[in-house]
């Protein structure tokens, strides 16, 4: 779980403006950072269905989020994936 300092340094670093929280740049960014945290919990905890079920949930809406924003707009996607780094 975010704290809710974490999510406004997210959407600062990552939104058009610092009160931005509906961006697909600032919605992917909070994604990642929840997909990242969950992966380190379930390296620990193997058996965790539950959270492994969310994280996949979370997964598909990051993916289908980065999908919008590269066929809107490639420039802002392209340095998304820059920044969070996403693509090798």
């Amino acid at each position: 779980m975010l704290s809710k300092e974490q999510k406004r340094a997210i959407f600062e670093q990552f939104g058009r403006t610092p009160q931005d929280t509906g961006s697909p740049e600032a919605q992917i960014a909070l994604f990642t950072e929840r997909i990242r945290r969950l992966t380190e919990h379930l390296n620990v905890h193997r058996k965790d269905h539950a959270t492994r079920l969310g994280l996949l949930k979370l997964v598909g809406k990051r993916r289908r989020l980065l999908e919008y924003l590269k066929r809107k707009d490639y420039e802002r996607y392209q340095a998304l994936i820059e920044q969070l780094n996403l693509r090798k």
